[in-house]
Protein backbone atom coordinates (compact mmCIF):
# COMPACT_ATOMS: atom_id res chain seq x y z
CA UNK A 1 0.00 0.00 0.00
CA UNK A 2 1.29 3.42 -0.94
CA UNK A 3 1.93 6.05 1.71
CA UNK A 4 1.68 8.86 -0.85
CA UNK A 5 -0.08 11.96 0.44
CA UNK A 6 -2.64 13.39 -1.95
CA UNK A 7 -2.57 17.13 -1.37
CA UNK A 8 -2.64 20.28 -3.43
CA UNK A 9 1.13 20.45 -2.99
CA UNK A 10 1.71 16.85 -4.16
CA UNK A 11 -0.50 17.56 -7.20
CA UNK A 12 1.53 20.72 -7.89
CA UNK A 13 4.77 18.71 -7.70
CA UNK A 14 3.35 16.08 -10.06
CA UNK A 15 2.34 18.81 -12.51
CA UNK A 16 5.87 20.26 -12.42
CA UNK A 17 7.16 16.80 -13.41
CA UNK A 18 4.46 16.55 -16.13
CA UNK A 19 2.91 13.62 -14.23
CA UNK A 20 -0.44 15.07 -13.16
CA UNK A 21 -2.35 12.38 -15.08
CA UNK A 22 -0.53 9.62 -13.19
CA UNK A 23 -1.06 11.49 -9.88
CA UNK A 24 -4.80 11.70 -10.65
CA UNK A 25 -5.01 7.96 -11.39
CA UNK A 26 -3.11 7.05 -8.19
CA UNK A 27 -5.31 9.39 -6.17
CA UNK A 28 -8.51 7.87 -7.54
CA UNK A 29 -7.21 4.35 -6.79
CA UNK A 30 -6.18 5.25 -3.23
CA UNK A 31 -8.08 4.25 -0.08
CA UNK A 32 -10.83 6.75 0.61
CA UNK A 33 -11.32 7.59 -3.05
CA UNK A 34 -11.54 3.95 -4.16
CA UNK A 35 -12.36 4.85 -7.74
CA UNK A 36 -9.64 3.18 -9.82
CA UNK A 37 -12.05 2.49 -12.72
CA UNK A 38 -12.72 6.23 -13.10
CA UNK A 39 -8.99 6.93 -13.02
CA UNK A 40 -8.37 4.32 -15.73
CA UNK A 41 -11.25 5.63 -17.85
CA UNK A 42 -9.83 9.17 -17.65
CA UNK A 43 -6.33 7.91 -18.52
CA UNK A 44 -7.75 5.96 -21.47
CA UNK A 45 -9.27 9.20 -22.82
CA UNK A 46 -5.71 10.60 -23.04
CA UNK A 47 -6.77 13.97 -21.69
CA UNK A 48 -4.41 16.92 -21.34
CA UNK A 49 -4.27 17.85 -17.64
CA UNK A 50 -3.59 21.11 -15.86
CA UNK A 51 -3.62 21.94 -12.21
CA UNK A 52 -4.04 22.23 -9.53
CA UNK A 53 -6.03 25.38 -10.20
CA UNK A 54 -8.46 27.19 -7.94
CA UNK A 55 -12.03 26.78 -9.19
CA UNK A 56 -15.22 28.49 -8.12
CA UNK A 57 -17.60 25.93 -6.63
CA UNK A 58 -20.59 27.51 -8.37
CA UNK A 59 -18.97 26.89 -11.77
CA UNK A 60 -18.66 23.14 -11.25
CA UNK A 61 -21.28 20.94 -12.86
CA UNK A 62 -21.63 18.43 -10.08
CA UNK A 63 -23.07 14.94 -10.35
CA UNK A 64 -24.80 15.29 -6.99
CA UNK A 65 -25.50 18.14 -4.62
CA UNK A 66 -28.07 20.62 -3.33
CA UNK A 67 -31.03 21.40 -5.58
CA UNK A 68 -30.12 25.11 -5.71
CA UNK A 69 -26.71 24.39 -7.30
CA UNK A 70 -25.73 23.16 -10.80
CA UNK A 71 -26.05 19.41 -10.28
CA UNK A 72 -27.25 16.49 -12.37
CA UNK A 73 -28.90 14.76 -9.39
CA UNK A 74 -30.32 17.09 -6.71
CA UNK A 75 -29.93 15.65 -3.21
CA UNK A 76 -31.88 16.76 -0.14
CA UNK A 77 -29.61 18.18 2.58
CA UNK A 78 -30.63 15.44 5.02
CA UNK A 79 -29.77 12.70 2.51
CA UNK A 80 -26.05 13.48 2.33
CA UNK A 81 -23.89 10.91 4.05
CA UNK A 82 -22.35 11.73 7.42
CA UNK A 83 -18.97 12.19 5.76
CA UNK A 84 -20.08 15.55 4.30
CA UNK A 85 -20.59 16.88 7.83
CA UNK A 86 -17.22 15.41 8.83
CA UNK A 87 -15.56 17.07 5.84
CA UNK A 88 -17.20 20.38 6.70
CA UNK A 89 -15.81 20.19 10.24
CA UNK A 90 -12.34 19.29 8.98
CA UNK A 91 -12.35 22.28 6.59
CA UNK A 92 -13.47 24.57 9.41
CA UNK A 93 -10.51 23.23 11.42
CA UNK A 94 -8.09 24.23 8.64
CA UNK A 95 -7.85 21.03 6.58
CA UNK A 96 -7.21 21.48 2.86
CA UNK A 97 -8.74 18.58 0.92
CA UNK A 98 -7.07 16.97 -2.07
CA UNK A 99 -7.87 18.59 -5.41
CA UNK A 100 -11.09 17.50 -7.08
CA UNK A 101 -10.95 15.85 -10.51
CA UNK A 102 -12.69 17.78 -13.27
CA UNK A 103 -13.05 17.45 -17.03
CA UNK A 104 -13.75 20.29 -19.42
CA UNK A 105 -16.56 19.35 -21.78
CA UNK A 106 -18.47 21.61 -24.15
CA UNK A 107 -17.31 24.71 -22.29
CA UNK A 108 -18.30 23.38 -18.87
CA UNK A 109 -16.39 22.07 -15.87
CA UNK A 110 -17.71 18.58 -15.09
CA UNK A 111 -16.89 17.32 -11.60
CA UNK A 112 -15.74 13.72 -12.03
CA UNK A 113 -14.62 13.09 -8.45
CA UNK A 114 -15.11 15.16 -5.31
CA UNK A 115 -18.86 15.75 -4.84
CA UNK A 116 -18.63 15.18 -1.08
CA UNK A 117 -15.48 17.31 -0.71
CA UNK A 118 -17.07 20.14 -2.67
CA UNK A 119 -20.21 19.98 -0.57
CA UNK A 120 -18.15 19.93 2.65
CA UNK A 121 -16.24 22.99 1.42
CA UNK A 122 -19.48 24.77 0.44
CA UNK A 123 -21.06 24.06 3.83
CA UNK A 124 -17.92 25.38 5.53
CA UNK A 125 -18.43 28.68 3.71
CA UNK A 126 -15.78 28.24 1.03
CA UNK A 127 -16.40 29.58 -2.49
CA UNK A 128 -13.48 27.83 -4.20
CA UNK A 129 -11.81 24.45 -4.33
CA UNK A 130 -8.55 23.24 -5.86
CA UNK A 131 -8.90 20.95 -8.87
CA UNK A 132 -7.07 19.21 -11.67
CA UNK A 133 -8.75 19.58 -15.06
CA UNK A 134 -8.57 17.27 -18.06
CA UNK A 135 -9.10 18.58 -21.61
CA UNK A 136 -9.75 16.66 -24.83
CA UNK A 137 -7.61 19.04 -26.88
CA UNK A 138 -4.84 21.58 -26.57
CA UNK A 139 -7.20 24.16 -28.11
CA UNK A 140 -9.78 23.68 -25.31
CA UNK A 141 -7.03 23.82 -22.69
CA UNK A 142 -5.52 26.98 -24.14
CA UNK A 143 -8.94 28.67 -24.44
CA UNK A 144 -9.68 27.83 -20.81
CA UNK A 145 -6.31 29.15 -19.63
CA UNK A 146 -6.73 32.35 -21.67
CA UNK A 147 -10.20 32.90 -20.17
CA UNK A 148 -8.91 32.38 -16.63
CA UNK A 149 -6.16 34.99 -17.02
Amino acid sequence: MSSEKFTVESARSAAERDEIDAWMARFLASPGSDNAPLGQMLLDRELLWIGPVELRIDQLNRLAGPADHPVLVPIDEEDWRDDVSNLEEKVEDGWEPPPVVVTYEEGQLKLEDGNHRVEGMRRAGEDTVWGVIGFDSAEERDRFIAGAA
